[in-house]
């Protein structure tokens, strides 16, 4: 009688694992990505580790640390070519090395036109077996900001809708809460606390007096950079809103225009908030403006929850470089409820605006859409 075999895991089963490890670096590792490693021993994981805070070290490098001496002969699954050059922290080629691995499994490549495929160069030459493009699109979409960084130098414009069917973002009233679900809003808190930098136009603050925070289970409420677009300055002539006096203030930044009434802006300041006036003689010389000012404070993601103007005035620009749409089944079917995008008027389909690497995800009953915005 035969005895069964047992078979072991493949390659993308430790890669799944390594994805799930690099998660838990959500928001902690800006402007650095996010990464996951495991190292596997005869089918057993000896040792885990992911890169928890920018300037800390590097997946590969906490997950050789775990293992120890069993990682001497034995296989590194990383979701990220391992880096090649010095920078806050050593190359960790020269660590995997020194470890005495046998075989790196690794997922997407280094984004850097400069450094990709180096890393694997290196590990060959020193006789380690490499197998690269393990669940490669998965890896490589942990990190939209960072690829993007490194590929344009330039920071990522990311806008979110939540939709109706029809493409509206309100009722005619202005009324939008809810139009998605429960699940769908618990999925843009986790976006929240990917990107560095959150934005939203006047209108949205006045109509929904929003706080722009992550709000995340089993977590301290957490807030990143928070832009306000606002050129003439309405949000400061009631009440201020709560983005503009809560503990965390000190990081809401109003966008303006030099021209904003001065009063208005002494008020802003006087509340602990910060005003950003900007000199643009059209909407693609303000975004381009405000886009080197989020360079220059290391800024290099920025999520846009707005309405139809400021939707519209990024299409105008050619700003929007990533689009979430989260989609709700129910119709409007009203001309004078607001949609979402609107200025650009294709002749034909062939015109229109469109996304690459598409991605649904299904969130209750709501469907969310994202991918690369990208003219034909």
């Amino acid at each position: 009688m035969e005895t069964a075999k047992t078979s072991l895991p493949g390659d993308s089963f430790y890669m799944r694992r390594a994805l799930d490890l690099a998660r838990r670096g959500l928001g902690t590792t800006h402007p650095n990505p996010m990464v996951g490693a495991l190292v596997v021993a005869e089918g057993r994981v000896v040792g885990e580790g992911w890169h928890e805070k920018a300037g800390g070290p590097h997946a590969e490098v906490n997950a050789l640390a775990a293992a120890g001496e069993a990682a001497r002969g034995a296989t590194l699954y990383v979701t990220l070519e391992p880096c090649c050059t010095t920078g806050r922290t050593p190359p960790c080629t020269e660590a995997i090395k020194r470890a005495g691995i046998a075989h790196v499994v690794a997922g997407s490549r280094d984004p850097n036109p400069l450094h990709a495929g180096r890393g694997y160069d290196i590990l060959r030459e020193a006789g380690i077996a490499v197998t690269e493009g393990v669940l490669a699109g998965e890896c490589a979409d942990l990190n939209p900001i960072f690829n993007f960084r490194m590929k344009e130098n330039r920071p990522l414009f990311a806008a979110k809708a939540a939709l109706s069917l029809d493409g509206r973002l309100a009722a005619r009233t202005g009324a939008s809460k809810w139009i998605t679900g429960e699940a769908a809003r618990e999925n843009v808190q986790v976006l929240r606390r990917y990107y560095p930098a959150i934005g939203v136009g006047a209108g949205t603050v006045l109509a929904d007096n929003p706080r722009l925070t992550a709000r995340l289970p089993g977590q301290n409420e957490w807030c990143p950079r928070r832009f306000v677009f606002d050129r003439s300055l309405r949000t400061a002539a009631g009440p201020l809103p709560r983005l503009y006096s809560d503990d965390f203030r000190a990081l809401t930044t109003i966008v303006t225009a030099e021209s904003a009434p001065n009063e208005a802006r002494a008020r802003l300041e006087k509340s602990g908030v910060n005003v950003l006036p900007l000199a643009a003689d059209s909407e693609a010389s303000f975004w381009a403006a405000f886009s080197a000012f989020l360079a220059k404070e290391q800024l290099w993601g920025i999520l846009v929850e707005g309405g139809p103007t400021i939707f519209r005035s990024l299409l105008a620009a050619g700003k929007i470089d990533y689009l979430y749409a989260y989609q709700a089944p129910l119709l409007f079917a009203d001309e004078k409820a607001p949609a979402a995008f609107g200025g650009l008027a294709p002749a034909d389909p062939a015109q229109a605006l469109r996304l690459k690497e598409v991605r649904h995800e299904v969130f209750g009953d709501d469907i969310l859409t994202r991918g690369w915005l990208v003219r034909s």
